[in-house]
């Protein structure tokens, strides 16, 4: 498809507070031979997502010197202001008679910030004040949900079995808890997160029954967006990647390339590539991916890659193949023409997006019916 329908949305955005913790535990994604992609435009009927953290000012750029004979001297860019941090009243608000303190609210600006890699100072006072309104109003619905859901059990059963599925993201134990007290979370506020968590998902399910979407609505979703299922010219490869520091010296670079010329030899001596994947592929995952990429068009990868990729006959072994991710080896496995995907291979996924996209409007309505009946009172400053 042109760009993807189908990200599934979070049950709710006010789920975002626990599930902090969730995403904070994440493995962080490996390199990959990928160029940067193009933003894909908002789609009307997008899901909803959690509040970023307000992006820090741009710094801005030097004014381009005009060609001379001699060596122009080097104009150094202005160093972006400093803004004094906005203070927020000690009760920034109120639900139902409960307080949002300051610390609260401060204590998840900080972390969304720290996420951000930007501090305070480099935001003006209008947009640290949209970020703590946006988070202000993050906290509000899940005190509201909070309520709402204490009755649901969850047993520390449930909460181990989460975590286990998180520690199953990491290559083992250690690494979990590496990250872990990177983010500053200890096991036991983990634990009080995922339980919290669990307790809202299990109330907002008992509230908001799963849509049924027939397969006539989804050919019809199918027949109205013809655009969204063009299909490019795509390529299904593997490589095998001896990775180069962008300023390594030459004697590296030339140590890399004689390892790839190497590993491309043995490939293209009936060496299982997978295999020799596994073994020599110097990509993060590749003992266990076997540098397999799947299917890609030729935009998702960097030019160097792309041009050999696509340019390869089907089942034949490069040689290696700079880029600056380093030397690949890359085996082409299959390719497909650019065309429009058949209904039948999308049906079951237009379905579950169609699916999501209904279930979220009816949590939206849960989550405004619960704000129009509770008191809340907010005592930030409003950000225009």
């Amino acid at each position: 498809m042109k760009r993807s329908i189908l990200s599934a949305t979070k049950l709710a955005t006010v789920l975002a507070v626990p599930a902090l913790a969730l995403s904070a535990c994440k493995q962080p994604a490996a390199p990959a031979p990928e160029a940067p992609a193009t933003p894909a435009p908002t789609e009307e009927t997008a899901p909803e997502q959690a509040p970023e953290a307000p992006a820090a000012p741009a710094t801005p750029e030097a004014t381009a010197a005009p060609e001379l004979e001699t060596a122009p001297t080097q104009v150094e860019a202005p160093a972006p202001p400093k803004f004094e941090a906005v203070q927020l009243p000690e009760v920034v608000a109120t639900v139902n008679g409960q307080n949002i303190t300051r610390e609260q609210l401060q204590e998840l600006f900080n972390a969304a910030l720290q996420g951000a890699g930007s501090t305070a100072e480099n935001l003006s006072p209008q947009q640290q004040l949209q970020g703590y309104n946006q988070l202000l109003n993050d906290l509000i619905m899940d005190k509201l949900v909070a309520e709402a859901s204490v009755s649901e059990k969850v047993t520390p059963a449930d909460v181990d079995a989460e975590i286990e599925k998180i520690k199953g993201q990491f290559p083992d134990a250690a690494l979990f808890d590496q990250q872990l007290q990177q983010t500053g979370m200890t096991v036991e506020k983990l634990k009080e997160n995922i339980s919290n968590m669990l307790q809202q998902q299990r109330w907002m399910q008992s509230q908001v029954k799963t849509p049924e979407v027939t397969e006539a609505a989804a050919q019809s979703f199918y027949d109205s967006n013809p655009t969204e299922f063009e299909q490019p010219e795509t390529v299904e490869a593997s490589h095998i990647l001896f990775m180069v520091d962008p300023n390594a010296p030459e004697d590296v670079v030339k140590e890399k390339q004689a390892a790839a010329v190497k590993a491309a030899e043995r490939a293209s001596n009936g060496e299982d590539f997978t295999a020799l994947a596994k073994e020599l592929s110097e990509e993060p995952g590749a003992d266990q991916s076997g540098g397999d990429l799947g299917f890609f068009a030729k935009d998702r990868m960097v030019p160097e890659f792309a041009n050999a990729a696509f340019s390869q006959e089907i089942g034949t072994i490069s040689q290696p193949v700079r880029s600056q991710f380093g030397w690949h080896v890359i085996k082409v496995a299959d390719k497909k023409e650019a065309g429009t995907v058949p209904f039948n291979d999308v049906k079951d996924q237009i379905r579950s997006y169609l699916q999501s996209n209904e279930q979220r409007q009816a949590v939206q309505k849960v989550l405004q019916g619960l704000k129009e009946s509770a008191k809340v009172e907010t005592f930030l400053p409003a950000a225009s």
